[in-house]
Parts: C-alpha cells; sequence; structure tokens
C-alpha cells in the first residue's frame, strides 16, 4: 500500500493551454497506409473531443470580460483567466479590484503558489473538476477516479516545503486560501480514492496539511488521522514515523487522542452493555 514511484504530472490544465509552445504534427506523403489513416482520423477526433472538453466556456457565460495575468512561483510562470470566473474565488476578485485600483496592471503575483496547483485550480473555475476527474460507477454505486491505473497526478515536489507532497492536500490548502468550499471537498473526496503512497509521503504531507489548515478545519487532518490509525500495523515499523515523533508536534497529540478514541470505541463494541457506572 505504500510504495509509490513519483511521476510527474502529465495531463495538467496548463499544459494544454497557455504555458507550453505550441506545436503542429507534421505530415508526411509516406503516411498513405490504411492503418495510419484511421490511426490519424482516431487521433483528431479524439484530440477534437478533448479540446472541446477543456475549452469551452461555462454554461451562460460568453466570457467577455478582461484578460487577467497571474505570475505563479519563483520562476514566475504566467497563467491567465477571466475575471469573471476569476472572481468565483474571493481571494481573487479580493486581488483583482485590489490590482486594478492601484494600477490597472491586470496582473496578480503570487510567488509562494505551486504552477501546477493553480493549474488545478484554473481547470476546477471553468471546469468544475480538475484532473483527474472524480467519476461515478453507477453500476457499483462508488465513486472513482478517471485513469486511476496510470497512477499519475498524485504527487508534486513543492518547492516552498522542499518535499513530495500529496497533490490533493497542497490543492485543498489552496483552496482554504482562495476561498472555495467546494473545491476542498472535492479534494478532500479524492484524496481518500488514492492508494500506493509512501510513509515518508504521507506524513510530509500531514504536516504540511497542518500547518496550512486552521484549527477550525479538522477535515483534512482528520483524514490523515484515520488513515495513520486504520494502517499502524505499517506505521509503527516504518522509521521515518520514529524520527517523526520524536520532533512532536500538533499532529502527533490530534493522533494520540485519535488512537485512545478509537481503542475506546472498539471497547465499546466489545462490550456494549457494559454500564459505566460499574465498579
Amino acid at each position: 500500500m505504500f510504495s509509490s514511484k513519483r511521476q510527474q504530472p502529465s495531463n495538467s490544465f496548463s499544459s494544454r493551454y497557455g504555458t507550453g509552445k505550441s506545436t503542429k504534427p507534421k505530415s508526411s506523403f509516406r503516411e498513405q497506409s490504411v492503418t495510419r489513416g484511421l490511426q490519424r482520423s482516431e487521433s483528431m477526433r479524439s484530440h477534437r473531443r478533448e479540446h472541446s472538453t477543456h475549452t469551452s466556456p461555462p454554461v451562460g457565460s460568453t466570457l467577455t470580460s478582461a484578460i487577467i495575468t497571474i505570475c505563479v512561483g519563483p520562476e514566475q510562470r504566467l497563467f491567465a483567466g477571466h475575471e469573471e470566473v476569476l472572481a468565483r474565488s474571493p481571494f481573487f476578485e479580493a486581488a483583482c479590484k485590489g490590482q486594478f485600483f492601484e494600477s490597472n496592471a491586470r496582473r496578480i503575483n503570487l510567488p509562494d503558489e505551486q504552477p501546477e496547483i493553480l493549474s488545478a485550480v484554473l481547470e476546477y473555475l471553468y471546469r468544475g473538476d480538475y484532473y483527474p476527474k472524480l467519476l461515478h460507477n453507477k453500476k457499483k454505486d462508488t465513486w472513482e477516479l478517471e485513469d486511476e491505473a496510470n497512477g499519475s497526478n498524485v504527487t508534486i515536489y513543492h518547492h516552498a516545503a522542499k518535499q513530495t507532497l500529496m497533490r490533493d492536500t497542497v490543492i485543498y490548502c489552496s483552496a482554504e486560501l482562495y476561498g472555495l468550499e467546494e473545491l476542498k471537498r472535492l479534494a478532500l473526496r479524492k484524496q481518500g480514492l488514492r492508494q500506493g503512497m509512501q510513509i515518508s509521503t504521507i506524513l510530509a504531507s500531514a504536516r504540511y496539511a497542518y500547518s496550512h489548515t486552521p484549527d477550525s478545519d479538522s477535515k483534512l487532518r482528520a483524514q490523515y488521522l484515520t488513515l495513520i490509525i486504520r494502517s499502524r500495523n505499517n506505521f509503527k515499523k516504518s522509521g521515518t514515523m520514529k524520527v517523526e515523533m520524536e520532533q512532536g508536534g500538533t499532529l502527533f497529540f490530534d493522533l494520540f487522542v485519535a488512537m485512545c478514541n478509537h481503542m475506546d470505541d472498539l471497547k465499546t463494541l466489545r462490550s456494549p452493555f457494559t454500564s459505566p457506572f460499574t465498579r
């Protein structure tokens, strides 16, 4: 469950639109066979479907508002978004008003943000989801992720934290900053479907979650506590867990409390008729 290789994201919103060089596939007169013709035809149909899915404007919107430039990270990666779309986030709405009132620059600087994370946030603002999409399996009545077997887009290397973190956790924390409650719920559900994470990544991500969410927001924190308790046989053998616990912090006090509650629940289940006043 805890062995996973880090892979680079390969299907992000930004990689498709606006942050890379535009290239056209080369054609050749030698590609005249029926097989290659069919392959090219299918490829074009697939590209059109993909392009339509990710570039069609939101329903009921003509997207005629101003284009805002967003400068992200230490490398100053540039993104662009419509003001009316960005305004769905209280953070960006306030940032737009502040920028335009001062200098009319139509530019927002986010030096501490990750380009991969802002890409996911923008994709959510435009589409209502981010890759990989959350799909409902009607036959099983369960939720699952598209391309789940691919295993990509599970972790990112965070330049500020200087650690590999779970991508959905970082998205959740950014959604907290941007005031996007529905995106937080979406990221939480997606992370619950992830598997095969390394213990070091889980613990680093848990610490990140504690550092970037308020004490009043316990949902993401509780998910990590539940994961550790359920997989305690793996964690108790981990040298990384030992080092992290020696460093201490709120995470491990909460883990102690959660473990005590778990043990109390098990005791209650074993003795459901035991009176609390028994001497």
